[in-house]
């Protein structure tokens, strides 16, 4: 068994993960609610979402409040999906670790 073979490249990224895992919070989320949570830069927010969007994960609706463009974001169910794997892998080696720290000689 691969251990990490269940990790996707899409999601497993620190900042996607934490992306996503913010989104699965909220029905949708600002970009600026994104950029400040996560202490990121417009550029980092902005390649992130690129990647999320073009993985089918998120969903991203552009628009403006009054003259300012507003960019909204939410978890697609490809997303939900990506998410719930990612974690469910995440567990798998967490367990591993922990069963061979408590086969160890204290």
């Amino acid at each position: 068994m691969n251990l990490t073979g269940d990790l996707d490249d899409a999601v497993h990224q620190r900042i996607r993960l934490g992306m996503l895992a913010l989104l699965r919070e909220v029905d949708r989320a600002d970009f600026t609610f994104l950029r400040d949570t996560l202490e990121l830069t417009d550029g980092v927010v902005h390649r992130h979402l690129k990647v999320l969007e073009d993985a089918g994960l998120i969903d991203v609706e552009k628009g403006y409040e009054g003259r300012r463009p507003r960019t909204r974001v939410r978890l697609s169910s490809a997303g939900k999906a990506a998410l719930d794997k990612e974690i469910a892998a995440l567990k798998r080696i967490v367990e591993r670790v922990e069963r061979a720290a408590g086969a160890e000689p204290a």
